[in-house]
């Protein structure tokens, strides 16, 4: 079952609330996304990614993931 921009923005609303995200693509498995929220500051670029791949809940685990490649951008805000 293909993933929509929409599915993606919502997973990760779910842990960063208070986040700027925005979520492109529309072929159903390869997506980009920035988010921007406060709780990364500090933290290197790793960790908040760690921290938003986690908040996909599996989404993108294996072959069989139902995302299959998404380019992402973190930054705590300016």
């Amino acid at each position: 079952m293909p993933i929509s921009a929409q599915d993606i923005h919502d997973l990760i609303r779910e842990s960063f609330p208070a986040a700027k995200i925005t979520v492109q693509g529309d072929d159903g498995a390869h997506f980009a996304a920035e988010v921007v929220d406060e709780s990364f500051r500090g933290l290197n670029r790793v960790q908040q990614q760690r921290a938003v791949y986690a908040a996909l809940k599996g989404k993108m685990d294996g072959a069989q993931g139902e995302l299959h490649a998404l380019a992402l951008t973190t930054r705590a805000p300016e």
